[in-house]
């Protein structure tokens, strides 16, 4: 998934600082109103796989997943480019397995560069009782979460970057770190941007990338859209923690997933057949 609006010098310490982790300022978390979590069965030609979904943690995500697998969130059609209502996932492929890895879906476009036509935050942290970052910049961690969550939409969003703010990105870049942003606090780069929400540190890791959990696939920090990934490797994957977010995880069919994963594959990962996605349904 391409990253629009960012200059290639911008795109590369984008990927050196996101390397370090991603944020998020969370609303809080809800369950269903009959308190339970709802649980999703992905009913693939292969078998079907039950997932519970963390609506408690990962409210965002999943009602976008639901609402796209049931047909009721509205996105963009890859082919017309005309917005549409229908159940996003049905047919899809699971486009990228890897053995001791992963299984990954939900593309339109069956190659991993498509999306719904918009992306969301993430949900990672639960930013609760987490500090307010304002004033002065006095880690490279708060550096970070600047670049993350108030210069990178900036980026995104514009076509003619402030001239001030192209420089400290390629100083960045020159340096492989976010401390050339500490020269300038906070209210300096919401004032360039025009971006005066809140910015938070993270707070608690709301739930790691584990065996068996499902989390949103991205190209980056909040640019989630359609895609997923349902950990096969045993011992989870903990470089991912923090940079993908959980949103379920698997309470039967594992071994339909673990099928998947030792398909034959050709190049970019992806199997030799088919791995169809038939539907997927909201319980």
């Amino acid at each position: 998934m391409l990253m629009c609006g960012m200059t290639r010098k911008t795109i590369a310490v984008f990927v050196v600082l996101c390397a370090i982790g991603c944020g998020k300022n969370s609303e809080g978390a809800k369950k269903m109103e009959n308190g339970k979590n709802p649980v999703a069965k992905i009913e693939t030609s292969m078998g079907t796989i039950t997932v519970e979904l963390f609506s408690d943690i990962a409210p965002l995500t999943v009602e976008n997943f639901t609402g796209l697998a049931k047909g009721e969130k509205e996105f963009t059609d890859p082919k017309s480019g005309a917005k549409v209502k229908r159940p996003f996932y049905d047919g899809l492929i699971f486009h990228r397995v890897i053995p001791d890895f992963m299984i990954q879906g939900g593309c339109p476009r069956g190659d991993g560069t498509g999306g719904p036509g918009y992306q969301f935050e993430d949900e990672c942290y639960d930013t609760k009782g987490a500090a307010k970052i304002t004033g002065k910049i006095a880690t490279e961690e708060d550096a970070i979460a600047v670049f993350q969550n108030i210069l990178v939409p900036y980026f995104r969003s514009t076509k003619t970057p402030d001239v001030e703010l192209v420089k400290i990105v390629n100083e960045c870049q020159a340096a492989q770190s976010g401390k050339p942003l500490m020269k300038h606090d906070v209210e300096f780069y919401q004032k360039k941007t025009g971006n005066d929400k809140p910015l938070f540190g993270k707070g608690k890791l709301n739930a790691p990338v584990a065996y068996g959990t499902i989390c949103m696939a991205n190209s980056g920090p909040n640019t989630n859209g359609s895609q997923f990934f349902i950990v096969t490797k045993k011992g989870g994957c903990e470089w991912l923690n923090g940079k993908h977010t959980v949103f379920g995880k698997v309470i039967s069919g594992m071994d339909v997933a673990e099928k998947i994963q030792n398909v034959e594959r050709g190049s970019n990962d992806r199997p030799v057949k088919d791995v169809i996605i038939n539907k997927i349904s909201i319980e």
